[in-house]
């Protein structure tokens, strides 16, 4: 079984979208959500009940082992994780953290350009440099208050 693939096609059948899902120690689970339509309405702490009651539902169904779940608002800070999240946040502040160094660095700040085939483009000073996707291990928008 999939779990992304499980939770992602629960939540568009609610009208949410899965942001991103991380796994911390045993069995703790953790998913941001976001709205899959009305993206200004944000997330509030009902959707965040709504979802967490059904996917525990599904979970029981699927017999997803797991001790605890959290759902959870992507934040100020939203991660970014598909390649739709770069052009969608075009124009906006990110931090992305590399797996392994490009130019001997792995963390780079900057402005998000978007997507150029396979890489994310990002305006650093006045250079633009290109990320490719699958060298990314962490991407983050930066708050801009």
């Amino acid at each position: 079984m999939d779990l992304p693939h499980l939770i992602e096609s629960t939540l568009v059948g609610m009208g949410y979208e899965l942001v991103a899902l991380e796994r911390i120690g045993r069995g703790h689970l953790r998913v941001y959500i976001d709205q899959l339509t009305d993206r200004e309405a944000g997330i509030g702490l009902v959707d965040c009940e709504r979802v967490s009651r059904q996917l525990t539902r599904v979970f029981e169904v699927e017999n997803v082992d797991y001790d605890r779940l959290e759902v959870s608002s992507p934040g100020l800070d939203r991660p970014l994780v598909k390649a739709a999240d770069f052009d969608r946040f075009a124009g906006h502040k990110a931090q992305i953290r590399l797996s392994r160094p490009l130019d001997g660095r792995k963390r780079f700040s900057g402005v998000l350009v978007g997507m150029r085939e396979d890489q994310v483009v990002l305006q650093v000073d006045a250079t633009e440099v290109l990320i490719a996707l699958m060298d990314i291990e962490k991407a983050r928008l930066i708050p801009e208050l």
